[in-house]
């Protein structure tokens, strides 16, 4: 089906192409009557302006982009949702890539930001380059990072509190008599994975404790499977394991169950995020939240004071990490691992 013109709409409504753009940008000034012809003209003709290309004209973009690493990790849905929600509260159109964890995908997917002139691109993910993120920076487009690089000029930063969260779990099972707790880490160039592996050894460490066995996971499913296999072969086994998310740790639980091990009585696991899942997992998981919706709402709004700022510097964005139990986590099994 043909899409209907500019020129065709001011044509049926006997006004010009000038007037028409007034009545659609809400720009020079069109009488009442005329407006109102307008847009029954646009809605009768069913009309739909060229956005796009109307952005590039006008080098005004009125869109901001956000970039995550896996749309099927239940941790980015809430934070993509709500990032849009507030871009539409400040008068943005969103769009989303996913990269995969795949470095050749989030250049696409800059590059397509960049095709779109976007305003601002909030960056979900450490699989982009440093050349990628000074381009972004040259053309003056707002970055809002995660974790991943200073503040800056155009480039903001937020950072979630990884440490304290893990001090919290690592406490939590100290204080329930474990001894021998392992890791389930996730991808080891992920900023996030690295801080999160650092918190983990230095509590164990301030606690008097060795870190236990570190295994590698994937941040998904079936990485967490394997390393619960994994760590129900151990001998000794842990009595803990603190799994990178909270689609590793039900990957753990699922993998410690179909090697004959009760969760928690056993074994207890702790997960990272605090999403969805962690509530509807049996069991549920004993796990940190980082609060996704505020996450999405201050990229949303960091870009948005970045892109309207005479002279845009970034900031830096805390995000607090709290510890919420569930039944996947419990004491130590009675005379196992209640000593140093």
């Amino acid at each position: 089906m043909k899409s209907v013109t500019i020129r065709e709409v001011a044509k049926a409504a006997r006004v010009s192409t000038a007037t028409v753009s007034n009545v659609l940008n809400k720009t020079g000034k069109v009488g009442r009557r005329t407006r109102a012809l307008v847009l029954s003209t646009v809605k009768r003709l069913g009309y739909f302006p060229n956005v796009h290309a109307r952005h590039l004209a006008s080098h005004n973009s009125r869109t901001l982009g956000i970039i995550v690493s896996d749309i099927e990790n239940p941790f980015f849905p809430e934070v993509i949702k709500s990032f849009e929600t507030r871009a539409r509260q400040l008068g943005y159109d969103a769009i989303v890539s996913d990269t995969n964890y795949d470095p050749r995908r989030t250049r696409e997917a800059a590059e397509r930001m960049m095709e779109h002139n976007v305003r601002g691109v909030a960056v979900m993910t450490s699989e982009i380059s440093s050349q990628l993120i000074e381009e972004l920076v040259r053309r003056k487009i707002a970055v809002a990072f995660l974790d991943l690089a200073p503040a800056r000029g155009y480039v903001s930063n937020l950072r979630i509190d990884y440490f304290s969260g893990i001090e919290q779990i690592v406490k939590y099972l100290f204080a329930h008599g474990h001894r021998s707790i392992a890791f389930v880490a996730g991808r080891p160039k992920l900023k996030s994975n690295q801080v999160r592996l650092q918190a983990y050894e230095k509590c164990m460490t301030d606690l008097g404790m060795v870190p236990g066995p570190i295994l590698r996971g994937d941040l998904r499913f079936e990485g967490g499977l394997a390393a619960g296999r994994a760590i129900a072969k151990l001998s000794p086994r842990p009595s803990a394991v603190v799994a990178i998310n909270d689609l590793t740790a039900i990957g753990v639980i699922k993998g410690l169950i179909k090697s004959g091990c009760r969760v928690p009585e056993d074994v207890s696991v702790t997960g990272f995020d605090n999403t969805h899942l962690a509530e509807y997992s049996n069991p549920s998981i004993t796990t940190v939240d980082v609060q996704r919706e505020e996450l999405g709402q201050l990229a949303a709004d960091a870009l948005c004071e970045l892109s309207r700022s005479a002279n845009p510097q970034g900031r830096e964005y805390r995000i607090s990490a709290e510890l919420v139990l569930g039944e996947s986590s419990g004491p130590a099994p009675n005379g196992l691992h209640s000593k140093h």
